[in-house]
């Protein structure tokens, strides 16, 4: 059955000679795999373009889906959104290469979750139209704010301490180091507790922090989503994205 729907591309293999296979969070099935023919032909007699299937891509689609399966085809499709700066960008790409990362590793089951959807296409929107001062804090933002939708958020109740600590195993503001290893403290804590008020992204160009506070709360962050999802590991986007935020 024919179903219209937005989506974000989260992967792209190369299938075949003029082929992809294409991962992509859908507004309607969540994520789902695709193939899609002809879109790497050079010739005249081309249909499609790969460049449409590039991470990060917003596109409107036109699917056959099919519950029973688990790989399905792509009728129509065109870009629901075009990027000014993202793919050129190179600070805007590496925050945005981190944001598909974390979405690819913390996404597991095709379920359908509209909000969801609708807050990462918000993101990328903002990340594209960012100034640089919200850009440099860009990646902690989403890192936070996603949590939300997997049900591991951290607990906003950082006014109800005095000393701030961060409990990552429990997700919750402290005054009392906790017994094991896995909190953050002082500064970080309370960088943390401003980032978690921030309702929109243009309020991230508030929040003036330097190279290395960056780093040690991206690793920080990176600690709390292994810690709450199973098989999580280590991003490799994460290296990348910490040498370019100054």
């Amino acid at each position: 059955m024919l179903h219209n729907t937005k989506g974000i591309v989260l992967r792209t293999v190369k299938y075949g000679e003029t082929s992809v296979i294409v991962s992509i969070y859908t507004e309607l099935f969540g994520i789902q795999s695709y193939l899609v023919n002809g879109v790497r032909k050079t010739s005249k007699r081309s249909t499609g373009s790969a460049a449409a299937f590039q991470p990060g891509a917003l596109l409107e689609l036109v699917v056959y889906h099919n519950d029973l399966k688990q790989l399905h085809r792509i009728r129509e499709y065109k870009w629901s959104f075009l990027y000014q700066h993202i793919f050129f960008d190179v600070k805007k790409n590496a925050v945005g290469l981190f944001m598909i990362e974390l979405l690819q590793k913390s996404i597991k089951q095709p379920e359908q979750n509209a909000d969801l959807y609708s807050f990462i296409e918000d993101a990328f929107i903002h990340l594209d139209q960012a100034e640089d001062a919200v850009v440099a804090n860009f990646a902690l933002y989403f890192a936070l704010h996603l949590t939300i939708f997997f049900g591991f958020r951290i607990e906003d109740n950082s006014r109800h301490t005095n000393e701030l600590i961060l409990d990552l195993q429990e997700g919750v503001f402290t005054s009392v180091a906790p017994s094991h290893p896995h909190y953050i403290s002082g500064q970080l804590a309370e960088i943390t507790a401003h980032l978690l008020k921030a309702m929109q992204p243009s309020e991230l160009k508030e929040i003036r922090l330097n190279q290395q506070t960056r780093r040690e709360l991206l690793h920080a962050y990176e600690e709390f989503y292994r810690l709450h999802l199973p098989d999580f590991g280590r991003l490799k986007s994460l290296p990348v994205l910490q040498e370019l935020l100054s």
